[in-house]
């Protein structure tokens, strides 16, 4: 059946944002607050399994403390303030350039709007964060919609935010694709029926991705970084993954 949309996830996929990004949003937030709390490289990678960034600090929050007692009435007003904070910091990031695109995302999103695909974000990023990428960073590429935040009950690796994605688009699962970057991720574009192209990066290519359809370590530029096809079979495959080339796999 005819291809004709792509859902991307966000952190990790359009932008390598986890550690370079959030992590230093949320450490810059503990300090902010007076806390006593570092989140290193490796113990971020464990937090990446709790979907939601909010859900983060709970966990963190629940098993290791920020230092001192936090009465149990006051945890959500002081976790929504220190998301709302962490957001603002995470966004003048973004707005810096500080946090470049993964190689090859532009090429391929603006081969699918030529293509006439439809584009939406599916990304259970906070969505001020998913605003400023998809409508400033990337302000030239048209997304139908951009699904973030709570826009769902329910974190990836449920599938809330692909079927909301389906629902919005009228498409079958079948006339999709989805591109993501991690486990979860994965998981839960496969509990939707939709077919994933995963791109591998500091983080996630220490996850098991096998369910993914077609794992690569980027999209690839033509003229820049060349990716790595790690599963799967892509015709005429250079290091550069093309629109042509997932319609002649999928169509």
């Amino acid at each position: 059946m005819t291809i004709k949309a792509i859902f991307f996830d966000q952190d990790g996929v359009i932008i390598d944002t986890e550690r370079d990004g959030h992590r230093v949003a949320f450490n810059d937030t503990f300090k902010h607050m007076g806390f006593d709390t570092e989140w290193d490289v490796e113990y971020y990678h464990e937090l990446l399994q709790v979907g939601g960034g909010k859900e983060r600090m709970r966990h963190h929050l629940k098993t290791n403390g920020f230092g001192e007692d936090i009465p149990e009435d006051e945890v959500d007003d002081l976790i929504k303030k220190m998301h709302a904070y962490k957001t603002d910091r995470f966004i003048e990031l973004i707005e810096s350039g500080s946090l470049p695109l993964r190689p090859g995302i532009h090429r391929f999103m603006k081969e699918a709007v030529e293509a006439g695909l439809i584009l939406t974000v599916t990304t259970t990023s906070n969505e001020r964060a998913a605003h400023a990428i998809a409508y400033n960073v990337l302000e030239d590429i048209p997304f139908k919609y951009v699904l973030a935040g709570d826009i769902v009950s329910k974190k990836k690796p449920d599938p809330a935010i692909y079927h909301m994605a389906l629902e919005k688009t009228g498409f079958k699962p079948e006339e999709c694709l989805v591109i993501e970057d991690s486990r979860n991720g994965i998981l839960a574009a496969k509990a939707a029926g939709i077919r994933v192209i995963a791109t591998s990066n500091f983080y996630t290519e220490r996850e098991d991705l096998s369910d993914a359809d077609i794992i690569v370590t980027n999209l690839g530029d033509p003229d820049g970084e060349k990716g790595q096809l790690i599963k799967g079979e892509i015709p005429d495959y250079d290091g550069v993954l093309h629109i042509y080339q997932l319609k002649r796999m999928f169509d």
